[in-house]
């Protein structure tokens, strides 16, 4: 297997990327099968998922990584938890998230994400 902490680095750039500038085609990271917690709101499939993400309070945003762990898991997948700071329109301060995605391969040799918890870090 390619090296986890290479895969998931390089996907968590593209992911954030990707979320910050054009949120509708972070459809094409999820399949039907995939589920994502959303501060304990349970979504599946891409429809549900980036529907979820279109209809959030903020339409500008920047994604900060402070840290990126991953480990394989079973089937040649990778699991990638990240924390970090998001910056939105008209926040004063960025807030604190914790993230944590499951990647697994598709037959092309690239990645989808099977599992996805998104949390903010208040308090």
């Amino acid at each position: 297997m390619a090296d986890p902490d290479a895969i998931a680095k390089a996907f968590v750039g593209h992911y954030y990327s990707m979320f910050d500038t054009n949120r509708a085609a972070l459809a094409g990271m999820f399949q039907p099968t995939s589920m994502m917690s959303f501060e304990g709101d349970k979504f599946q499939g891409p429809d549900q998922i980036v529907g979820k993400l279109m209809k959030l309070q903020f339409q500008q945003c920047l994604h900060t990584t402070t840290l990126i762990d991953a480990q394989p898991t079973v089937n040649n997948g990778v699991l990638v938890f990240c924390t970090g700071h998001i910056q939105t329109e008209g926040q004063e301060r960025p807030l604190m998230f914790s993230e944590v995605f499951t990647l697994m391969p598709t037959p092309e040799g690239s990645f989808y994400v099977y599992n996805n918890i998104f949390r903010l870090n208040l308090g």
